[in-house]
């Protein structure tokens, strides 16, 4: 990763995406963003059917990537590799 250089917003997503099945707390740490930008992200993912709120138990609740989320993911890797952008040494 590049030091001092901000993620797009398709890298958030791929992040989040990445992570399959996961509880907030898990995906604000392991996607390194702030509470403000889980809620926003989860919302917009919620929305266009990529990820799946499951409820675990009562109040436990994880997010689940859809097969949409997957095939999205799929192909966010696909064009970071033709356009080799992933992370550099």
């Amino acid at each position: 990763m590049k030091i001092g250089r901000r993620r797009s917003n398709i890298e958030i997503i791929a992040d989040m995406l990445r992570l399959g099945e996961a509880g907030k707390t898990e995906i604000m740490y392991s996607a390194n963003m702030s509470y403000f930008q889980l809620h926003k992200y989860l919302n917009l993912l919620l929305q266009l059917k990529l990820i799946d709120k499951v409820m675990v138990g009562n109040p436990i609740v994880t997010y689940r990537v859809t097969r949409k989320g997957l095939r999205l993911l799929r192909n966010i890797d696909n064009i970071r590799q033709m356009l080799d952008l992933g992370e550099e040494d």
